[in-house]
């Protein structure tokens, strides 16, 4: 599919989420197929302001196109310039954040607040598509509350102002994660623009990608926490997609990836911080099978390579001594 007039070669997309979809992270993800990837969520004022941490999220690789660089604030000046910066800088393509329910995002105006004054959504993406030529996607929610559902009202507002793709995660504001999208809403959304509609919210199995294709017509989907430990999942949906099967990885093509992704986090980081940093990864990973829930108190306190690779190497091990390594239910 395109965006603009950027060719992507499938539309199967991983969502940009916070402390998550760093380099090293969209790095082992693309290598499961997905046609397009975000950074984590980077601030317009602190690109302005010009911190390292802030242009920290921009770091990129040859692997890692295309990239979808994703903007927050609420100024529309200020997003406007970080446009400019984050241009320069090599994004692909550009999205602004209308979604995130966080709190210390939402208090500022910015994220899935900033859904509730439709003149200033208008003023924002008039403004970043004035400042830059590149692809432009925004982002959103169903809206702020229940109350105040106005998410095709934002869709027809960021066509008109140019925007070359929507991006609608089925929930309001206040649900954050809980309860279940409403996938109907994406199908309205999909109804009323002439330009392509992304659907998130949900997607956990592969069979649930093909389904929201099915049921909503969106033009492609876009996965979030269902990539979590299990980046199979994108390779699993292309495969569904093409009328192939679903394959589950091996325990050995498993410990491959988390070494893998180990080593690319402390490359990226360092061994300290890229080991501390990678423990979340250990959870997510090794949910799901046989002794997960005592492994995960030993990755707690990995500190450095060398306890990571002797605690995963013991822990694979009894695996594959097991005659069933996958739990039915997740262990507590």
């Amino acid at each position: 599919m395109n965006i603009g007039r950027l060719q992507l070669k499938n539309n199967v997309f991983l969502a940009p989420m916070a402390g998550i979809t760093d380099l090293p992270f969209r790095t082992v993800v693309r290598s499961f197929g997905c046609g397009l990837a975000f950074t984590e969520m980077v601030s317009a004022n602190g690109l302005i302001r010009g911190t390292e941490k802030t242009f920290r999220y921009l770091a990129s690789s040859a692997a890692d196109r295309p990239l979808g660089v994703q903007l927050f604030g609420c100024d529309p000046e200020t997003l406007a310039v970080a446009a400019g910066i984050a241009t320069e800088r090599g994004a692909d393509l550009l999205d602004v954040n209308m979604g995130c329910p966080v709190k210390k995002v939402a208090k500022t105006g910015s994220g899935a607040s900033l859904m509730r004054d439709p003149g200033r959504v208008a003023a924002v993406l008039r403004a970043v598509r004035r400042a830059s030529t590149l692809p432009l996607t925004v982002k959103i929610r169903s809206g702020w509350n229940a109350r105040q559902v106005n998410a095709l009202e934002i869709g027809q507002i960021a066509e008109e102002c140019g925007v070359d793709a929507v991006i609608l995660h089925p929930r309001t504001a206040d649900q954050g994660f809980t309860g279940l999208s409403d996938w109907g809403l994406i199908a309205a959304l999909k109804e009323r623009l002439r330009i392509p509609v992304i659907g998130s919210g949900d997607i956990r199995r592969p069979e649930d990608a093909a389904r929201m294709l099915r049921e909503t017509g969106c033009d492609g989907v876009m996965v979030g926490r269902g990539v979590l430990g299990n980046p199979w999942i994108i390779a699993n949906i292309l495969s569904l997609l093409a009328g192939g099967g679903i394959s589950m990885p091996s325990l050995m093509e498993r410990k491959e990836i988390i070494r893998h992704h180990l080593t690319l986090a402390i490359d990226f980081y360092d061994e300290k911080i890229g080991t501390r940093d990678f423990r979340k990864h250990l959870l997510w990973y090794t949910k799901g099978l046989r002794g997960g829930a005592q492994f995960r108190k030993v990755a707690g306190r990995i500190s450095d390579q060398a306890s990571a690779w002797n605690a995963l190497h013991h822990y694979f091990q009894s695996l594959e001594e097991s005659s069933a390594p996958f739990c039915d239910v997740e262990e507590s």
